[in-house]
């Protein structure tokens, strides 16, 4: 049985960092592009960034670039997303996420295994 499992979540103000994390178990993580996936309320599930399996090419969000970093311990079956300068409109439920396609993908069609998501609130 595959299981994502987020954690790292919670409560910060504007300008501040947190650093998530996503646990995978049940599936050959080296054999899985990485994703994470943000939901605002009453927005449709967005992409934020993806890491290919071997980490060394990863894509972003335009509105993540510079402030967020993607990376995955293979070692360790777990991608992290290190958020920094953190904005009101990053408040979300953030979601990892485990593909197959061939490299990264902005796709959320294109992943098979979902988390169960964790919250982030950024307040001004």
């Amino acid at each position: 049985q595959v299981q994502l499992v987020e954690s790292g979540g919670g409560s910060v103000q504007a300008g501040g960092s947190l650093r998530l994390s996503c646990a995978a178990s049940g599936l050959t993580f080296g054999g899985y592009v990485m994703g994470w996936f943000r939901q605002a309320p009453g927005k449709e599930r967005d992409f934020v960034t993806s890491i290919t399996r071997s980490g060394r090419s990863t894509d972003y969000a335009d509105s993540v670039k510079g402030r967020f970093t993607i990376s995955r311990d293979n070692a360790k079956n777990t991608v992290y997303l290190q958020m920094n300068s953190l904005k009101p409109e990053d408040t979300a439920v953030y979601y990892c996420a485990a593909g197959l396609s061939r490299g990264p993908t902005t796709y959320s069609n294109d992943y098979n295994y979902w988390g169960q998501g964790t919250q982030v609130t950024v307040s001004s």
